[in-house]
């Protein structure tokens, strides 16, 4: 079964690398966390700071799904547009 950590545990063990300065293999297995996730969150909070890890889920998955939806929207805007448009020229003739 796969684990899952809290955002505070996450954050904690990339402070124990960034800040105390402990190598990232001794802070994996000390945790029992591998060492790739460790360096990916990492690298996720160098990048996003303390937003880093929304709920169960990576930052980088969040922002993901949250350009997904944006787009979705930004199609759906403008096929509404395109239909008003087609309305106005039609109500002009």
């Amino acid at each position: 079964m796969r684990r899952s950590y809290n955002k505070e545990f996450k954050i904690a063990a990339v402070k124990l690398v960034i800040e105390d300065n402990m190598p990232v293999a001794e802070v994996s297995r000390t945790l029992v966390v591998h060492y790739n996730s460790l360096y990916r969150r990492i690298s996720e909070y160098e990048e996003y700071g303390e937003s880093a890890f929304p709920d169960h889920g990576t930052a980088l998955y969040s922002y993901q799904y949250e350009i997904k939806k944006l787009k979705q929207e930004n199609t759906e805007l403008k096929k509404e547009l395109e239909t008003l448009k087609n309305i106005i020229m039609s109500l002009k003739n």
